[in-house]
């Protein structure tokens, strides 16, 4: 399935050698520039909207549901119906009416995604998205490219709360596939975001070693990991007794579900504060903490974000908890309304008193990209979010999962759908050898059934070796 030609995505697609060169002459020009336009106009927007009163937030939400309603409405034979069934009018909505719409959740994405797209599909500005999506079957859909620099201006909006500058150079360590150079280091420099990209998944003691030294010789800078690659670096420096980079200014985390306990850890190792945000695929809901608290606080330009119990009643009483759920105002191609992200978080309020911001305010977020993990050989440990795909490798999978039970050897264990042929367990086979890139050995296996946990969540890795080193 082809990717929309957006600035972002020939980037990204552009070989390294490309990146290389190029980054040369792009990497002198500041990057709210090279971003574009409708990033700089959204970043200016975000950092005015965020102190918003409640009030005024409300009504630009109002605004923003009739709009993307009158889309999924008029444009769709999915929502037309939906709309006409519950005897709702997107044009004239009240909070109190948009209530009456059911919810939406992954398997009814999957059942009617073809009549759910506001727009062609084929069109040169949509992309093809897929995720992994509640109970761990893959689901896809289609977004505007152009959503790219608007998510970009949220990211950089809640980083500014930490500390960050747009410029400030980043030290990466996520997903990316970033090969060996002629000194060991796994480490490919992006001039033009100014991003000092490290394997995820080389991180044995002595690669470890190497890539702290790296990030202490590239002058300040923040750290942008998954929460379980940070707290390998931080147990690797506790336990080698080696000083932490001095030249880290703050700790941003996401992708993963951040614990207290290693929240702490983190931060008494490197010596700086961890922020975290929130955010998924499917692009519903987005959260930050604040300058002055832990508590996630929802961003209300975003989306329109509702906490549910499993009766579907709105919970607001503090301590509670409820699945998050949201409508969408970023995807207009196939527009998410009332829908239920399968991860669940606990009330706080509505505005924090820490900061002023008047957002809807949770905390002890869970079930989203839990941080199971694969050990290998040497007894070194590769998250899992490293190994997620966001691409077709999994159309034709029912659900998949790890199972382990020796350091450096796993198998892939593939629930397939009726159409899947031996040509997508190749291809599986092959992209899957590219992530781990000779971390692992490991085979893929054709199974019955793959159990889910109580939640209905997959279980990405069954992990059956009692206490990995990490």
């Amino acid at each position: 399935m082809k990717s929309a030609l957006s600035r972002k995505n020939l980037w990204d697609r552009a070989p390294a050698s490309v990146r290389s060169v190029a980054g040369r002459v792009l990497g002198m020009l500041p990057p709210k520039y090279l971003i574009g336009q409708r990033f700089r106009k959204q970043l200016a927007f975000l950092n005015d909207a965020q102190w918003w009163s409640a009030d005024r937030a409300a009504a630009y939400q109002l605004a923003e549901l009739r709009r993307i309603c009158t889309i999924a409405a008029s444009k769709t034979g999915y929502y037309r119906g939906v709309f006409a069934a519950a005897g709702v009018d997107p044009s004239t909505l009240t909070f109190d009416s948009f209530r009456r719409l059911p919810t939406l959740n992954a398997d009814l994405v999957r059942a009617h995604i073809d009549d759910m797209c506001a727009e062609p599909v084929n069109s040169s500005g949509v992309d093809y998205i897929t995720t992994g999506g509640t109970g761990g079957k893959a689901l896809r859909f289609y977004i505007n490219a152009s959503r790219s620099q608007i998510e970009y201006a949220y990211l950089v909006a809640s980083w500014q709360r930490a500390g960050f500058s747009l410029g400030t150079p980043l030290a990466v360590f996520r997903g990316r596939v970033v090969r060996a150079g002629a000194d060991g280091v796994h480490h490919e420099f992006d001039r033009a975001l100014r991003q000092h990209n490290y394997s995820g998944f080389h991180l044995s003691d002595d690669e470890l070693r190497r890539a702290l030294a790296h990030v202490s010789g590239i002058g300040p800078c923040f750290l942008h990991a998954y929460p379980s690659s940070a707290a390998t670096l931080a147990r690797f420096i506790r336990r080698s007794g080696l000083e932490a980079p001095r030249n880290l200014l703050g700790i941003l985390l996401e992708s993963e579900n951040v614990y207290p306990e290693q929240r702490l850890m983190i931060e008494e190792t490197f010596g700086r504060k961890c922020f975290s945000s929130y955010g998924m695929t499917e692009k519903v809901v987005s959260a930050a903490e604040c300058e002055r608290s832990a508590s996630y606080h929802v961003w209300p330009t975003y989306g329109y974000f509702e906490l549910l119990d499993a009766d579907g009643r709105a919970v607001t009483t503090p301590g509670e908890i409820g699945e998050i759920t949201g409508t969408s105002f970023i995807n207009h191609v196939v527009p998410f309304v009332r829908y239920r992200t399968g991860d669940f978080a606990t009330y706080v309020g509505a505005r924090c008193d820490a900061c002023g911001r008047e957002h809807p305010i949770i905390a002890d977020i869970r079930g989203h990209n839990t941080q199971e993990l694969l050990v290998a050989a040497d007894g070194s440990v590769i998250p899992w979010s490293a190994l997620n795909m966001h691409d077709d490798t999994f159309d034709r999978v029912q659900r998949f999962q790890f199972f382990q039970d020796t350091p450096g050897r796993a198998v892939l264990r593939v629930l397939p759908s009726p159409s899947f042929t031996d040509a997508d367990l190749s291809t599986i086979r092959d992209r899957m050898a590219r992530k781990i890139d000779g971390r692992l050995e490991f085979t893929v296996q054709r199974v019955e059934d793959i159990p889910l946990s109580g939640r209905g969540k997959s279980i990405f890795v069954d992990q059956r070796i009692a206490a990995p080193r990490t």
